[in-house]
Formats: C-alpha cells, sequence, structure tokens
C-alpha cells in the first residue's frame, strides 16, 4: 500500500463518520482511529518489527544515611531564618559532603567557618567542584543530604554570621 492510498483510506474514514477501521494487506497493517474532533492514524510495518512504549521515569527516593539524618537540625516555627544567610549552589550536580569515601565531612551542624573554607563538594561532570564559604560564622542547618543531586542557586547551608 503506498501513501497515497493511505491517504485516499484516511479521507474516506473520516468522511464516512466510522470510529476505526483495520485492515491487513500481507505483512502490512494499518489501524485507524477517530474520535469526533482529531483523527488518529496508527500505521503498523510488517510484525518482526517492535514499537517502543513509553516508560515511566524511575523515582529514586532520597539516600539517607544516619549521620545526614543526625546532622540536621530540626526547624521549629519559631526559630525565625531570616536572620542566617544562606549559601546556594553555585552549579548543577551531585552534593557531597566530604571529599571522599573514607574521609570526614567537611563541616557539621555548629562548626564554626571562616572565609575561604571548604563546605563541600559538587560532581559536575566528573569534574569535583569544591565550594568554599564566602562569609564567616557558623552552620546553623544543612539544607541538602549526602550524595544527591543539587540544582543551580539551591540552598545548601545555613550560616548565623554573627
Amino acid at each position: 500500500m503506498d501513501l497515497k492510498e493511505i491517504q485516499n483510506l484516511i479521507k474516506f474514514v473520516s468522511k464516512s463518520g466510522v470510529s476505526e477501521v483495520s485492515m491487513e494487506q500481507g505483512d502490512f497493517k494499518i489501524t485507524i482511529k477517530t474520535d469526533n474532533p482529531v483523527e488518529q492514524v496508527m500505521v503498523q510495518a510488517p510484525v518482526n518489527m517492535v514499537q517502543a512504549q513509553p516508560q515511566q521515569p524511575i523515582v529514586q527516593p532520597p539516600v539517607t544515611t544516619p549521620e545526614a539524618s543526625e546532622n540536621k537540625v530540626t526547624s521549629d516555627d519559631s526559630t525565625d531564618d531570616s536572620k542566617f544567610v544562606t549559601i546556594k549552589s553555585p552549579m548543577i550536580g551531585t552534593f557531597y559532603r566530604r571529599p571522599s569515601p573514607d574521609k570526614d565531612v567537611f563541616v557539621n551542624v555548629g562548626d564554626s567557618i571562616s572565609s575561604g573554607d571548604v563546605l563541600c563538594v559538587i560532581e559536575a561532570m566528573k569534574l569535583f567542584n569544591e565550594i568554599e564559604s564566602e562569609i564567616s560564622g557558623k552552620i546553623v542547618k544543612i539544607l541538602v543530604d549526602d550524595q544527591t543531586p543539587v540544582e543551580y542557586d539551591q540552598p545548601l547551608f545555613l550560616v548565623d554570621p554573627s
């Protein structure tokens, strides 16, 4: 069946008011389905070809480790976060709290930091970028779990500059 015959068949089906037509010629099969406002055409090639079906995205739960949950401070509704400075991610990547799996974390809640101290590492395209503090103060809250993806401008830490 050539393209002209398929187009004629589509016109015929749309004018006739039939909602579905299936036709087979050898290893060629065509099904035409119509709804009142919109036409849907499905053409199936020879039987040995497989049509790919859309896959559902895989959603992975966030990784939680005992150290991540013990270093996070639970926020009270009475706490005023406006006095704290937010340190944000300068890039998209994967957030790491330690330089390597066998090393200690860079900072914990309650640690005092100075300008230039390394707070974390963000991996982007197989490059590990050290994120340094631009302010001095005390870490109040770590907003991201270790080994999780972060977006550009996503808050990472809350720091009390006083």
